[in-house]
This record gives C-alpha cells, structure tokens and sequence, in this order.
C-alpha cells in the first residue's frame, strides 16, 4: 500500500473529508512556495474547518425553519423607521443572545415585521452561529399543548431550551384561550433571563390581556419580556401596501 492510498484512507477514517481532497494541491503549493511545515498543517487544519464551519451553519439554517427570502439583501431598510433602522446593527452583533434578552418588535400588518426579526436571526446563524427557531405562536402554542396532553410538556421545553433564540411570530394575532394562554404563558416564563426571544406583535401592550386574558397574568408576561428587552416600534407605511402600488404601476407602464 503506497502512501498516498494510506493517507485517504485514514483520513477517510477520520471524517478529514476537506484534508482529504486538498492536501495534495496544498502540499505542491507548499513545495513550490516554500511553506514551512507548521504552515502546511496550518492551511490543511483551516481548510477542514471552514468546511465543518459551512456545514453546521447549513444544518443550523435547515433547523431554524427561518422563511426563505427574508433576508438582510431583500429588506428595503429604506421603508424602516430612521430609530429602528440605527439599531439593527447592534442587534446583529448578538449582545443580546449572549445577555439573554429580548427583541420584541411591534406595528400594524405588513410593516415587515416578521422579515425584519427573520432576517437579524438569519444573521445570527450564518455569522455568529447561534442556534434559532422561527415559529409562528399558533404553531408553538399547539405543540406546547399537544406535549401537555400527552404529559410531555417538561420534555418539549427541555427541547425548546436548545435553542438559543426563539423567535414567535405574531404573538397577537390569535387570542388565546385559557388553556393556550397558560402554556405560552409557561413557555415565556421558562426561557426569562435564560434563553432570548425574539417576537413580532400588531397589538400594543395596552392590548395584550386579549392573549393572556387574566390581567395578573397580562402583567407577568409583560413584566418578563420587557425586564431586558430591546423594543421596537415599526410606526411605516405598510411594506404590501407598497408592493401593490409598485405593481400596479408596472402594470400601468406596461399596458
């Protein structure tokens, strides 16, 4: 067995799948640059784990359920309101994930709620590698009962704990019942100054004893999420309103 078969075959062994299909161009570089040793493993060692690094991010991305299309690229930070527009950077250095805070973001539908908290988590996967889940309330909320039917509910939130944002989705748009406002009450309350949360709301805090129902109630959840919080109000123009003037327009250009 010569030593190049050995080589592959070890690496193959190892999982070294980046050392395997670019040590050889690396090593004629090395001969023909001059490469000491240490700097030969170097490059072979950043190889493999930029390509391990690419590949976590993509199964990070793949586990988010984060929607395809909302990203930083496609969000017009134009139709963003100047205050909110000057804090997104801070919030893509993640500070908060770290600090176990919150982003709770609010506006009428179609102000580019969601793209705007879905396009910040894409960014704290792909760059910061954070582990997130997108889910709409709806979706969460019927799990969270599902799981405490069937006497599970401890083992849900133990799952749910792994992630280190949670990013819900119109947490407004359905009014609860006294049953589902008790176990997002109880989810809420389990990720406090744990975990982050990142939510999108169209209903003011004044508004939100349509979710939680009983004002003590009302009052924790707020008291929970405001405590570390960075909160934003997205008071412009509705972003589809915008969309249908710019195809009618078009429609009107073309015809």
């Amino acid at each position: 067995m010569n030593n190049t078969v050995s080589i592959d075959m070890i690496l193959r062994s190892l999982n070294l799948s980046a050392i395997k299909r670019e040590y050889k161009a690396l090593s004629k570089r090395a001969e023909t640059e001059g490469w000491s040793f240490t700097q030969y493993l170097c490059e072979l060692l950043e190889a493999e784990a930029d390509e391990r690094s690419g590949r976590r991010t993509q199964r990070l991305l793949k586990r988010s359920r984060l929607p395809q299309g909302k990203t930083m690229d496609t969000l017009d930070q134009k139709l963003i309101p100047a205050k909110v527009r000057r804090q997104i950077p801070t919030l893509l250095e993640g500070g908060f994930v770290k600090r176990s805070e919150n982003v709770l973001v609010f506006g009428l539908p179609g102000r580019g709620k969601t793209h705007l908290l879905a396009a910040i988590a894409r960014e704290l996967v792909v760059h910061k590698g954070y582990s997130v889940l997108f889910t709409s309330t709806h979706r969460l909320v019927e799990q969270l009962l599902i799981a405490k039917r069937d006497l599970e509910i401890e083992k849900l939130l133990k799952k749910l704990d792994q992630f280190d944002v949670v990013v819900l989705d119109d947490i407004g748009y359905v009014q609860q019942s006294r049953e589902e406002m008790e176990v997002l009450f109880t989810f809420l309350s389990e990720r406090y100054e744990r975990r982050s949360l990142m939510i999108t709301s169209n209903l003011l805090f004044s508004e939100w004893d349509k979710i939680f129902k009983d004002p003590m109630t009302t009052a924790a959840a707020i008291d929970r999420l405001v405590h570390h919080s960075t909160i934003l109000e997205l008071d412009n123009d509705s972003y589809r309103a915008k969309e249908a003037r710019k195809g009618k327009d078009k429609e009107s250009t073309t015809s």
